[in-house]
């Protein structure tokens, strides 16, 4: 009985520390997964949790002000997702990665986007879905039942268009 109990300790451990090894891309979710749940102040004073907006389609766009291909990202965002899909129930929050929200503010109004802006305090949100030591500019989709259906990371117009693609076939459900 001691024997099953080590061996069954250890494979608990192998599992969870597997299950938080990040990919290639420094993800520690997939696509499958239940999006982890979070709280989130916005911008505006108000406050967002995840779980609360189950039955809608969500994209999350990790950012920073200091990311250059997050700022060539964001009017993309803005327009071809955004703008195109919030009447049809569509979230796009960004998720602004460790930085005050004056900061944040600035970059919504240098980047023109109209789509709410959250703030992660010390990227423990970003920590949720990614290796805290990997990059931004990474966008999470998460279906109406709240599971990861697409992950995309860098700006690839590929990769981008095929999100697009992806929103438009999960909104219409």
């Amino acid at each position: 009985m001691k024997q099953f109990v080590i061996v069954f300790t250890l494979t608990l451990m192998s599992v969870s520390i597997f299950a938080q090894m990040p990919d290639e891309r420094g993800y520690i979710v997939k696509v499958g997964d239940m999006a982890p749940d979070f709280e989130m102040p916005l911008t505006d004073g108000s406050t967002v949790k995840l779980s609360d907006l189950r039955g809608h389609v969500v994209m999350l766009q990790f950012t920073a002000s200091w990311c250059g291909v997050c700022r060539k990202e964001m009017p993309h965002i803005e327009k071809e997702i955004w703008q195109a899909y919030k009447d049809k129930g569509l979230k796009v929050y960004g998720v602004d990665r460790d930085e005050p929200r004056e900061k944040a503010i600035e970059m919504i109004e240098s980047t023109g986007i109209t789509y709410p802006m959250g703030l992660d305090d010390n990227a423990d949100i970003f920590g949720l879905y990614a290796d805290k030591k990997s990059g931004v500019t990474r966008n999470v989709l998460i279906n109406k039942e709240g599971k990861i259906i697409f992950l995309t990371r860098l700006f690839n117009k590929d990769e981008f268009a095929a999100l697009v693609k992806k929103i438009g076939e999960e909104v219409d459900k």
